[in-house]
């Protein structure tokens, strides 16, 4: 078991996080340097992350932001080199196994370098790093980043109860945006609003967007003014265009449309979010707002909304048993499955029947 070693309270440290990507994982990632940060006032957090990333993350209190930007290819290690020159930092907290991570890490001086323990260290990950945190073979990613800080002496998730803590760095102008969009409904008395949220990253990962339709329709009838987001990429506008295509409900499109503070503070303000593996999920659990998780691709013991776990309609178990044989416990935590068709096992019935459930458990 990996040693803990504390800092000094007393003194100001110098921590450099290093997390490029994605949203889901630095939203994750947020809750363990706030926790750092609770624990070691003192100390002085700077975090190197990709630029994406860094749009949401802007102001996030006392957290020094640098951006590693991969767009610049090779040439994005010499950037982030310049950016450091002369600066060592007491401890570095390496919380990606990527290659381009582990390479970037070789231009951070630091005189302790922590990475994941040997089990997960992927892409060479072990080589680059001088400490690891203790093994943690059956954990969601948040819990995974938890053990770093565990490492440097932050009881951070140290017993069952405890719960993770965001702070979201929120400009006036975004919730100003939310407000005038939000406002002709509040005039007319709705305070109930459901945001899908219906891209992944990879289109395998969507739900069927007549079945995205069939859920606007169900929400609409219970009362809920239900808006739909996203990016605007390709995928992200047919799958919008499709759902539209679908629905008799009267939707807010803002696809396309929205920043991602504004994305953020939209999920702040509404009553729930539907959405399947991807960045939104995360954000919405932030700040505190219910979710129903659609998976099929990955366990969401390991990467599902971490405060609204048990409100995943999931297919990944049935799928993973099928594909190879074997229950989730019988083989190497967070295995994926694949397959275009997965997510079609998800049935409307069964997502309605959750809706039902938050609707009572959340008081909405």
């Amino acid at each position: 078991m990996p040693s803990v070693k504390a800092l000094d309270v007393n003194k100001t440290q110098s921590i450099c996080i290093l997390r490029l990507s994605a949203i889901g994982d630095v939203c994750h990632a947020v809750a363990t340097v706030q926790a750092i940060q609770r624990h070691y006032p003192n100390a002085h957090i700077t975090w190197i992350m990709g630029k994406v990333e860094a749009l949401l993350l802007a102001d996030l209190p006392g957290v020094e932001l640098v951006i590693f930007d991969k767009s610049l290819g090779i040439k994005a290690f010499a950037d982030l080199k310049r950016k450091l020159k002369g600066r060592q930092f007491d401890v570095l907290l390496h919380m990606q196994v990527a290659l381009r991570a582990n390479l970037a890490s070789l231009v951070i001086k630091a005189k302790r370098k922590i990475g994941f323990d040997k089990a997960r260290g992927k892409e060479l990950h072990s080589f680059f790093m001088r400490e690891r945190i203790a093994p943690q073979n059956t954990a969601h990613v948040l819990e995974n980043f938890a053990g770093f800080a565990r490492h440097i002496g932050v009881p951070f998730l140290a017993l069952a109860s405890d719960k993770p803590r965001w702070q979201m760095p929120l400009a006036e102008s975004d919730i100003n945006w939310v407000k005038a969009l939000l406002k002709p409904f509040h005039e007319q008395g709705q305070k109930r609003f459901l945001v899908i949220s219906p891209a992944a990253s990879k289109a395998e990962r969507n739900w069927l967007p007549e079945r995205y339709a069939a859920i606007a329709d169900y929400a609409t009838e219970q009362g809920f003014q239900v808006i739909l987001c996203g990016g605007n990429s390709s995928m992200e506008t047919q799958l919008r265009n499709d759902i539209l295509q679908h629905t008799g409900a009267d939707i807010v499109d803002v696809v396309g449309k929205t920043s991602l503070k504004q994305l953020l503070a939209l999920l702040q303000q509404v009553s729930l979010l539907i959405a399947p593996d991807t960045g939104p999920a995360h954000m919405a659990v932030t700040v505190g707002t219910p979710v129903i998780g659609l998976y099929g691709h990955s366990n969401p013991a390991r990467t599902g909304p971490y405060l609204y776990q048990k409100y995943v309609v999931e297919t990944y178990h049935n799928e993973l048993k099928y594909q190879t044989g074997k229950t989730a416990a019988e083989q190497k935590f967070g295995k994926r499955v694949k397959g275009d068709h997965i997510m079609a096992n998800i049935s409307v019935s069964a997502v309605k029947a959750m809706f039902d459930k938050v609707i009572t458990e959340e008081n909405l």
